[in-house]
């Protein structure tokens, strides 16, 4: 996923952030509490659920918010706080999976290309370049068309979407830390070269494609969200966010909590790992400290 993609996102946190130099110590504590809390959720929150999230009830269509179920019920009578509940798992974790795999999957590009030379590095990269050009949503969609809709090809398209930019930034890492006086000094002693880059080169390189890793997770999370709620994704009777978005869109004027929520709980996600991944480039980077 390049960088332009994530710009929508990148103007979202903007607007709920303070500047980079004014940023205080309550802030970075809201924003880990807030990534805390969502992590919890995922592990939690379908223990917590008061409902089976997936038991249909005719008699209990689209009820209002009461004592017995908090949040009203949707067009199939399922109660909506156990579906929203159960749904984190799959909304966050398969944004945690699609990042994690693009990644792993990046990095070895890069270090692929490193070690194989400039022919290994031309090939690599410009296929990377290829895959680059397109656009991220329209490739992520293509791809999970071809394999047909689920939640399982939705995280496959979005690896596929996600790894040449995470390929290219590593890339470009590995080769600063290439050049550096302990590598060269390291090469000199007769260290072979796959040994110097799993040792020396790959632990000193993977600050930034950390972070890097750390804001594509909200985008990830967006745009698994946007597959799911046209058809491509996850789903019915997923509790999938972006699902239950759809679903619930029909009868938004009847029951507004299952259509609204799931969007505001997407929102809230892609905001906390934006403003995470900026906390960590201001605490790596000792110019965007300075005036802390």
């Amino acid at each position: 996923m390049s960088t332009a993609s994530l710009t929508p996102i990148a103007r979202l946190c903007a607007l709920v952030r303070p500047r980079r130099r004014r940023r205080s110590a309550w802030a970075d504590r809201a924003v880990l509490i807030l990534v805390v809390l969502l992590g919890l959720l995922v592990l939690v929150g379908p223990y917590l659920a008061p409902y089976d999230p997936y038991r249909s009830d005719a008699a209990m269509q689209l009820l209002p918010p009461s004592g017995a179920h908090l949040l009203g019920t949707d067009d199939q009578g399922r109660d909506v706080l156990s579906r929203l509940l159960v749904g984190a798992r799959p909304t966050l974790l398969s944004a945690l999976v699609v990042v994690g795999l693009g990644t792993a999957i990046g990095v070895l590009v890069a270090a692929l290309a490193a070690l194989g030379g400039r022919w290994a590095d031309e090939v690599l990269m410009r296929c990377c370049d290829i895959l680059l050009a397109l656009p991220g949503l329209m490739l992520a969609l293509a791809i999970a068309a071809a394999l047909g809709s689920g939640l399982t090809a939705s995280i496959v398209a979005l690896v596929v979407a996600t790894f040449p930019a995470t390929a290219r930034l590593a890339r470009g890492s590995v080769r600063r830390t290439m050049s550096a006086a302990y590598v060269e000094a390291a090469r000199a002693t007769g260290v072979s070269r796959p040994v110097l880059m799993v040792r020396h080169v790959l632990p000193n390189s993977l600050d930034e494609v950390l972070v890097n890793a750390t804001f594509q997770i909200g985008g990830v999370t967006l745009i698994m969200s946007g597959l799911a709620f046209i058809g491509v994704g996850a789903q019915p009777p997923s509790a999938e966010w972006g699902a239950m978005a759809a679903s619930a869109s029909a009868y938004m004027g009847t029951d507004w909590a299952a259509a609204v929520l799931p969007g505001l709980l997407i929102t809230v996600s892609v905001v906390a790992f934006g403003l995470l991944g900026d906390m960590l480039q201001v605490r790596r980077d000792p110019a965007l400290r300075g005036g802390r």
